[in-house]
């Protein structure tokens, strides 16, 4: 076990290393995902995603990716409610944009796949990808409040129909259900946490754990991510829901400083890292080799990705409004489900599988010069302090 731990963590540095310029291009997830790919199945082989403890390294690393994020998402900024109407505007209009053209590659490229497999990928965006990239970038903020809606909003509605495209029906009521209940309980916990965290006992305890080195808020932050992940897992529900619920409670009860930095050196320190190093180990691009189909496929996907969020950007962001376009088009997490599921229940061959996850990868470059793009318009500092962004403009900064 820990050889593998090891091999992962000095894999780990590859992305600090390939994004220590003063302005650099490639962000730090692009050295992971590299660093994993040329580790696993693509590669060398040395890293086996699919042991138990890198299953649940995997998992957990997921999660706290997306209560990170979710903790950058202020429900109070007034950037953000100015960003929400937008944010649903744009995401209305990649899906319906994505509908006539996903079908149409699938009819024309790849007419065995399953037809509308393809318009919800192409209706995707990937939290999961975008926002460490806005993070690292120091784009969390009111400033980006479209993307901040738009990006959840997409990945969150296509994570929930992807799996009814390759498997039927028959799974999506539980999950549903599962999501239902995430939801509840994170507007449960929202509503209790605003009830009792200005309470005296509540301040003594905060107190206490900090002059005796507790992390209290620490270990019930955690808690609150196992149990939402729990319901997920149980019920077929979305772990990005969960993470991202987690991460909006502490968004409303932390101790700002003093958490961020805990959470900084845990999550962005060890298991983020690990998430998308196990990421690129699963990915296995062997099988494009001699099928120009598939290859056709992914730059058909990619490109057609691209094209359909600059467009709702054109529609509805401030300039540059080809820098939110670009950031809201990357993906790969959902790329890697579906190719996954579609792996695993057969309705889906190994090239057309690994074109999917291509695809994916084609559209994290272009996302990492929208979101410099983004940067440089707002004069955005590129390191934020701590690891975690704020935004140029937020005259009310994240809490």
């Amino acid at each position: 076990m820990f050889d593998s731990l090891l091999v992962i963590i000095v894999a780990g540095l590859a992305g600090p290393l390939l994004a220590a310029g003063r302005r650099p291009l490639i962000p730090a997830v692009i050295g992971e995902l590299f660093a994993g790919i040329v580790l696993g199945r693509t590669g060398l082989d040395l890293v086996d995603p699919s042991t138990p403890a890198n299953a649940l390294l995997y998992g957990l690393g997921f999660a706290m990716l997306m209560m990170v994020a979710g903790s950058h998402v202020d429900l109070d900024s007034p950037g953000l409610r100015a960003g929400a109407r937008g944010g649903v505007i744009a995401a209305a209009v990649v899906a319906i944009l994505a509908v006539p053209v996903g079908l149409a590659i699938g009819a024309v490229i790849e007419p065995g796949a399953p037809p509308f497999l393809f318009p919800v990928l192409l209706a995707g965006s990937s939290a999961a990808v975008a926002f460490p990239i806005l993070q690292e970038r120091g784009l969390i903020g009111p400033g980006v409040g479209l993307l901040l809606v738009w990006i959840p909003l997409a990945d969150a509605i296509t994570v929930l129909l992807m799996p009814l495209t390759l498997i039927g029906a028959e799974k999506i009521p539980a999950a549903l259900g599962g999501d239902a209940l995430i939801l509840v309980c994170t507007f449960g916990a929202l509503w209790f946490g605003q009830r009792i965290s200005r309470s005296p006992r509540a301040m003594m305890l905060r107190d206490r754990s900090q002059t005796r080195g507790w992390a209290l808020q620490l270990r019930v932050t955690l808690l609150i991510l196992v149990i939402l992940s729990l319901i997920a897992v149980r019920t077929g529900g979305s772990t990005l829901l969960a993470g991202f619920g987690a991460g909006l409670i502490l968004a409303r009860v932390r101790e700002p400083t003093r958490l961020e930095l805990q959470l900084s050196g845990i999550a962005e320190g060890f298991f983020v890292p690990a998430f998308f190093v196990l990421l690129g180990s699963q990915l296995d691009f062997r099988s494009l080799a001699g099928n120009p189909t598939a290859v056709m496929l992914a730059l058909a996907m990619a490109a057609a990705g691209l094209a359909i969020h600059l467009a709702a950007s054109r529609v509805v962001a401030p300039p540059p409004w080809s820098g939110f376009g670009l950031a809201a088009a990357a993906q790969l997490g959902l790329p890697a489900a579906a190719a996954s599921l579609g792996l695993s229940t057969g309705a889906l061959s190994p090239a057309v599988a690994a074109a999917i996850v291509l695809s994916g990868c084609l559209t994290v470059l272009p996302a990492s010069f929208g979101t410099r793009r983004l940067a440089d318009s707002l004069a955005v500092p590129t390191t934020p302090a701590a690891g975690f962004g704020t935004a140029a403009d937020a005259a009310q900064p994240v809490r």
